[in-house]
């Protein structure tokens, strides 16, 4: 399988892995919940760059993650109107969240490091 279409293949389950673990009443702990979350759409993110830039390596497609999540998370800060509308639908609330945390930054790139492990060794075995 070529790497555009296994970050795809993984985007795609992700999403609604992601969806399902923030909207289903699973009842799990909160911190499971907030940051399990984070780690999805992450994920997500990770595998979306790398299905766009399928020949750029996991250390490329990782920093350009990393500072995409950087900007979103960045973006909660601005109040503008429309954008702000927008944060609270549900595709709003899902993409872009709706309240600032550092955090979220950090959960982000911890799980930044942890795709790249899984990536590398993925390159790896395809090989």
């Amino acid at each position: 399988m070529s790497r555009r279409m296994q970050a795809i293949v993984t985007v795609l389950i992700t999403i609604p892995i992601g969806i399902a673990w923030r909207m289903l009443p699973l009842h799990l702990p909160f911190f499971a919940w907030k940051y399990g979350g984070s780690v999805l759409w992450t994920v997500a993110l990770y595998w979306t760059v790398a299905a766009l830039l399928p020949r750029l390596r996991p250390a490329g497609v990782a920093t350009i993650s990393a500072i995409l999540a950087l900007l979103v998370e960045l973006s909660r800060l601005v109040d503008q109107p429309t954008l702000n509308t927008f944060r609270e639908t549900l595709a709003g609330k899902l993409i872009l969240g709706r309240y600032f945390s550092l955090k979220d930054i950090a959960a982000y790139w911890i799980a930044i490091v942890a795709i790249v492990l899984v990536d590398c060794n993925l390159v790896k075995i395809s090989r």
